[in-house]
């Protein structure tokens, strides 16, 4: 199973994420290698052309775009499909082992999603309150799966923190000087940050005058240390003081940002899936993290597109369901009466084999929607052909006063013809889209294989093979469970009858 088709990307981004605190022209400089490496695949000629874009985010936590001067990503874009040489699956294969190794960041391929946005196919969200656990909890997680066929990119949602330099003002030193841990820390934010001393006019247009170090005096810990405080404290007197005398200077990290859900901190490990299902990985994964243990307080539960995927099955589950009932319904007030509408539901249940057997033979995974969306409208399509036989057995035995089994037998022969046209007909009408048939009115000429083909083939195999196989079980089933009930429904008159001494109907 899976949620929606997979099929051959036009598109595939390769994410960079330096560690916090990188600057822009590192960030950029490690995607042009990404660049440069691209140029040695051998699926380059399929390449229309690549689109690298630094300081930016998907992350909604990075809003604005704030706080990404270590985050880019490179896109490549491919060629439409009949121009290509290889599949583009291959390409994402060489792009991904060509990436690999690259020192200094973490990089990430992956292809355009078919459908809504729904997460990675591998993604497992570790809750709790203490985030060292969190983090060793993730540790173990990832090395019991990472060796999973399949499984590829995988990786945490954990920031590990940005670095920084703390300056600690010591309080009593700074008061034996008479001065306050304001007065200093406004000296030292103008002397990294500066600070604005005036404007300068030019006609209409003003600039700003900020004054600060020089730059080769403010880019190491060391100018810090070095750093003079001169201030007038609060006895009226000019003091200049080393930084060191009144506050601790140290490196730290501070914490980029902090994910809650349900009022837990979470850490989210994420994964993509490869040469095989979604859901077989799946398998695979809740397999090996089965028999871990996992401390009181804290929890694991599987979200991404499995969560989504379930709600989507639930919903097609439900509509099914209805459809069927507002069918059911229909032909109780057409035909009134339960036997008709209940031989002729059993159409839908043979088409489910249908289904089956043709995902069976063309070896198509099973979709949620697509597959679910051509189940649900098989509902609405096989229910006719029983409706054609039964209906002309109708008016045949009840009005004409043609036996049973003679009015099934001359419904079969009758009614053939029309069956397998409809049949044939609804069948022809969606083949185009099992098998990618398209006509390109540029050039005028048929083209086998259209880019979008593989997202619309589960629901016309679906739809193909459930109609077909119902078609002829229902030529034969149908008649065969109508004429059943209505020798069962005999005996139970006749039984009835000599139950309560009535004469029989």
């Amino acid at each position: 199973m899976e949620f929606f088709p997979n099929t051959e990307p036009s598109q595939i981004t390769v994410t960079i994420e330096m560690p916090s605190g990188t600057s822009l022209d590192v960030t950029n400089s490690l995607s042009r290698v990404v660049e440069e490496r691209l140029r040695t695949i051998p699926g380059r000629k399929d390449v229309e052309y690549v689109a690298s874009s630094i300081g930016t985010s998907n992350n909604p936590f990075d809003i604005g775009g704030q706080g990404t001067t270590n985050k880019g990503s490179v896109a490549i874009n491919f060629y439409e499909k009949i121009k290509r040489e290889q599949s583009t699956f291959e390409t994402l294969e060489e792009v991904r082992k060509t990436t690999v190794g690259l020192a200094g960041g973490e990089l990430r391929v992956a292809k355009q999603q078919m459908g809504p946005p729904v997460g990675s196919p591998v993604s497992i969200e570790i809750s709790g309150e203490d985030y060292p656990q969190l983090v060793a909890l993730s540790t173990m997680m990832r090395g019991k799966i990472k060796e999973v066929p399949g499984l590829v990119d995988l990786k945490d949602d954990y920031n590990a923190g940005r670095p920084e330099v703390q300056v600690v003002i010591d309080r009593e030193k700074a008061g034996l000087f008479y001065t306050s841990t304001g007065q200093i820390a406004s000296t030292v934010r103008a002397a990294i940050a500066g600070v604005e001393a005036s404007k300068y006019r030019v006609g209409e247009d003003e600039y700003k005058i900020r004054v600060r170090l020089q730059e080769d005096q403010r880019v190491a810990m060391e100018d810090l240390e070095n750093l003079h405080i001169t201030f007038m404290n609060r006895r009226g007197q000019l003091l200049s003081i080393p930084l060191t005398s009144v506050a601790t200077i140290s490196r730290s990290t501070a914490v980029t940002d902090i994910k809650r859900k349900d009022q837990k901190r979470v850490v989210t490990i994420t994964g993509e899936v490869e040469g095989r299902v979604a859901s077989e990985v799946l398998n695979d994964v809740r397999g090996r993290l089965a028999n871990i243990d996992i401390p009181a307080g804290y929890s694991v539960k599987f979200t991404g597109s499995q969560e989504e995927q379930q709600k989507a099955a639930d919903f097609l589950s439900n509509a099914f369901v209805i459809t069927m009932l507002l069918v059911f319904l229909i032909m109780v007030s057409e035909f009134n009466s339960l036997k008709v509408p209940f031989v002729i539901m059993l159409s839908v249940l043979l088409s489910l084999i249908g289904v089956l057997f043709g995902l069976l033979v063309t070896r198509t995974p099973f979709s949620v929607m697509m597959t679910g969306v051509g189940i649900v409208s098989l509902g609405g399509i096989v229910v006719r052909n029983g409706i054609v036989l039964l209906d002309f057995v109708k008016h045949k035995h009840r009005e004409g006063g043609m036996k049973l089994d003679d009015a099934l037998l001359e419904a079969g022969r009758i009614r053939l013809r029309p069956v397998l046209l409809t049949a044939t007909a609804t069948v022809l009408g969606v083949l185009p889209m099992a098998t990618g048939i398209d006509f390109d009115w540029r050039e005028f000429h048929f083209v086998i294989g259209a880019e979008s083909a593989g997202f619309w083939r589960p629901l016309a195999v679906a739809i193909i093979f459930g109609l077909t196989i119902s078609t002829f079980l229902t030529l034969v089933v149908v008649p065969t469970v109508y004429s059943l009930l209505d020798e069962w429904e005999g005996r139970l008159k006749t039984r009835f009858a000599r139950t309560f001494g009535k004469k029989e109907l």
